[in-house]
């Protein structure tokens, strides 16, 4: 079947971004999806080239109809059939779908089956976050299509060392809570761009968005990081970082706070959004050009503590660091990423890719899977 596109950035609906260029035609056909909070975006890839990606936004009032997650599941698995048939493009041009993994149990790096079990656990488990349903609609979609459904890399891949498992608190472990899709697809990006392997490599990667994640990469394994999705480690734009414990504990007791709201100063209101009203990292750079010496101080703030993080994962490779990988979004910010460098640069050679890419990383990992260059695994 050969459909073509021709360039264009202008959308066919207000509620689509489009990118597009090439004509599907034969080879491997992936469709990728990642649901965030307020978007489902999705990409068709043919091999390792990019056919279609739409970013499809949801309103405050369309999520409210819904009781829970996971009842969104059918309508946002409609929207991109729509969107899929509206570019004419057939269920049955499928090679593969690939969905974002989520708030599974702690699992090894890799590609792994979507199967029932693991999309009841997404359905079922208390930690409720939209990347549950990434593997569900997969699973559903690939049904129609009748081929394969898979995730890769989800935030819960562990690959810690035993020492990096432990608190100060017996009962209290540490996790490995990270953003590894785009760390360990960045970094595999790194290692192919100077000729080496992946695991021949001691790396330390940060992915710097709207939480900020630092892991120590130690010949293909990410052996230490810091949870950012309860906020631990840097200063983030809406995470608090790591910070001082008895303080926490005086504010959790002081009848100021429920538990939910202390969690919303942990992770939503606390790092820039706390020091500033302001989640965007941009948006404090543009001020702090224009003289703005608060907004300097609060980035100025959030690099210290990126730049330390990044100095302790070089000390769990003790010191034998090949290069530090600076990715997300936040990478785009040159006043964030030269300063940075200013504090790091004598560690290791730092490359900088900036952007999530999350969907070119479910892809390419799909890709490795229908190549024969990985297996995929059972979870």
């Amino acid at each position: 079947m050969g459909i073509n596109f021709t360039l264009t950035t202008k959308p066919l609906r207000e509620e689509y971004a489009l990118v597009y260029d090439t004509t599907l035609m034969n080879n491997f056909i992936i469709l990728a999806i990642n649901t965030g909070s307020t978007s489902t975006k999705a990409a068709v890839y043919r091999d390792d080239t990019p056919i279609l990606e739409l970013s499809l936004s949801h309103s405050a009032e369309e999520l409210a109809q819904f009781g829970s997650i996971p009842e969104q599941a059918e309508w946002r698995k409609g929207l991109i059939i729509e969107a899929l048939k509206e570019h004419d493009i057939a269920l049955d041009t499928f090679s593969a779908i690939i969905g974002r993994g989520g708030l599974l149990q702690p699992i090894e790096s890799g590609v792994y089956l979507v199967t029932e079990k693991m999309c009841e656990e997404l359905r079922t488990t208390h930690r409720q976050h939209a990347s549950n349903l990434s593997a569900p609609i997969a699973a559903q979609i690939a049904a129609l299509c009748g081929v394969n459904a898979y995730i890769a890399d989800p935030v819960v891949v562990d690959e810690f060392c035993e020492l990096a498992r432990w608190s100060g608190i017996k009962d209290i472990p540490r996790r490995s809570i990270f953003h590894a899709l785009n760390q360990k697809a960045t970094a595999r990006l790194y290692a192919s761009e100077i000729g080496r392997k992946y695991e021949d490599l001691n790396l330390v990667v940060a992915h710097m968005g709207g939480g900020i994640s630092v892991a120590a990469h130690c010949k293909g394994r990410a052996i230490d990081c810091n949870n950012a999705l309860d906020g631990e480690g840097p200063i983030a734009p809406e995470r608090a970082g790591t910070i001082p414990a008895g303080d926490l504990v005086e504010l959790c007791f002081s009848g100021r706070y429920t538990q939910q709201e202390i969690r919303k100063l942990l992770v939503g209101k606390g790092g820039l959004m706390s020091l500033m009203g302001s989640n965007s990292a941009r948006d404090l750079s543009l001020r702090a050009n224009a003289g703005d010496k608060e907004a300097k101080l609060a980035l100025d703030i959030m690099v210290y503590t990126i730049a330390k993080q990044i100095g302790q994962m070089a000390v769990t490779l003790k010191g034998e660091v090949d290069a530090i990988i600076l990715t997300g979004g936040i990478a785009h910010n040159e006043l964030v990423t030269s300063a940075i460098c200013d504090y790091c640069r004598f560690i290791a050679p730092i490359a900088i890719y900036p952007g999530e890419n999350e969907l070119s990383a479910l892809a390419m990992n799909a890709l490795r899977v229908l190549r024969s260059e990985t297996e995929a695994k059972i979870y």
